[in-house]
C-alpha cells in the first residue's frame, strides 16, 4: 500500500504513509456501520440479518452512489484490525447470517489479518465480499480461502456508460475478468437445505439505470452466455435519484415500471432461471441505511 495497486485504478498513492488513493482512503482502516442488515437477497440476509460492515471509501464511486457520503470517505470511524476482528466475532454472537464486507477492495490486506485472527478465535459463518465489481484479479487472489460467498455488481457493459457514470471506460474489461475469478475460488452455488441460506458461491447484482435498458440487455446475455446456471443473477430495481445527482437530467429520475418490466422479461426469455427480482417499491432513501456508526 505504499505504492497502491490494489484496484484497477492503479493509482500508486503512498497510502501507508498517509496519502489518501483514488478510493479517498489512507490505509487506516476506516468503517461508518457495522450491523445486522435485512435489505439483502433473502438467501443472505435470512431472517437474522446479514452482520454487514461497511467501510468507508470506493475505488469506483459511482456519480449516483446510494451510499454516497462513505463513498467519498466522508464519513467513518478509524479501526484496528483487531477492533475489526471483534467485530466479526460480536456479529456472530448476534446470529448474523454471514459477515458481509461492503466495498472493502481498498482495503483487502488488512481485512484478510482480522479474517485470520477472527477465524482462530472461532469465526465460523460465512464470509460475503459485496462488490463493485471492479475488481483486480490478483487483490481478488489474496482472498482465496477465506471468502465463501461473492457478492459482485456488474453495472456497465458499454465504456461510454462506464465513463458517464464512473469514469470508468475500463469497467466491463475489469470486472468480467473478475468474475471469473471470483467464481473460480467459490465454485456453484451451495445453500444450507434447512435454512436456505446460501453457505458458497457467487450471485451477480445488476442496478438498472434509467434509459440504460439495452445496456442491461447486453450484462444480462454475457452472464447467462460465460456463466450459465452457475451463478445467481440478482436484478435490481432500486435505483434512487439523490439530491447529489439533481444536475444530471439522465439520473435525476427512477427507472420506470416499463424499463424493468423489459429487462426482467429479457432476463427469462435468454433462460436466465436462477437469480432474484425485485417488486414493489423498492426505490426510496428508507432503505439505505443512517451510517452513524453503529457497532464501531
Amino acid at each position: 500500500m505504499q505504492d497502491c495497486t490494489l484496484c484497477p485504478r492503479l493509482c500508486h498513492a503512498d497510502r501507508l504513509n498517509g496519502r489518501t488513493g483514488y478510493c479517498g482512503q489512507t490505509a487506516r482502516l476506516t468503517a461508518a456501520r457495522a450491523a445486522l442488515h435485512f435489505w439483502e437477497e433473502p438467501c443472505i440476509c435470512g431472517p437474522n440479518g446479514s452482520g454487514t460492515v461497511f467501510f468507508s471509501g470506493c475505488s469506483l464511486q459511482c456519480v449516483f452512489c446510494q451510499n454516497h457520503e462513505i463513498a467519498v470517505g466522508r464519513q467513518g470511524q478509524f479501526l484496528s484490525e483487531e477492533r475489526l476482528c471483534q467485530i466479526f466475532l460480536e456479529l456472530q454472537e448476534q446470529n448474523a447470517a454471514n459477515i458481509n464486507l461492503v466495498t472493502p477492495s481498498h482495503f483487502i490486506p488488512q481485512i484478510c489479518y482480522a479474517l485470520k485472527k477472527a477465524r482462530e478465535k472461532g469465526l465460523s459463518i460465512p464470509i460475503v465480499y459485496n462488490t463493485s465489481g471492479y475488481e483486480r484479479v490478483s487483490s481478488l487472489k489474496l482472498l482465496e480461502g477465506l471468502v465463501d460467498i461473492y457478492l459482485p455488481d456488474f453495472k456497465y457493459f458499454s465504456p461510454e456508460l462506464g465513463r458517464f457514470c464512473a469514469q470508468a471506460p475500463d469497467y466491463f474489461e475489469w470486472a468480467s475478468k473478475a468474475l471469473q475469478e471470483m467464481l473460480r475460488q467459490t465454485g456453484p452455488p451451495q445453500f444450507d437445505q434447512k435454512s436456505g441460506l446460501m453457505k458458497q458461491g457467487m450471485i451477480v447484482r445488476h442496478l438498472v439505470l434509467p434509459g440504460q435498458t439495452k445496456d442491461s440487455k447486453k450484462i444480462l446475455r454475457y452472464l447467462h452466455d460465460t456463466f450459465g446456471n452457475q451463478v445467481y443473477v440478482s436484478i435490481m430495481n432500486q435505483y434512487t435519484p439523490l439530491p447529489h445527482v439533481a444536475h444530471i437530467p439522465q439520473l435525476n429520475r427512477r427507472v420506470t415500471p416499463s424499463e424493468y418490466a423489459k429487462v426482467v422479461d429479457f432476463a427469462e426469455k435468454i433462460g436466465i432461471e436462477q437469480g432474484y427480482i425485485q417488486e414493489g417499491e423498492t426505490a426510496a432513501e428508507s432503505f439505505i441505511p443512517s451510517f452513524d456508526g453503529q457497532g464501531l
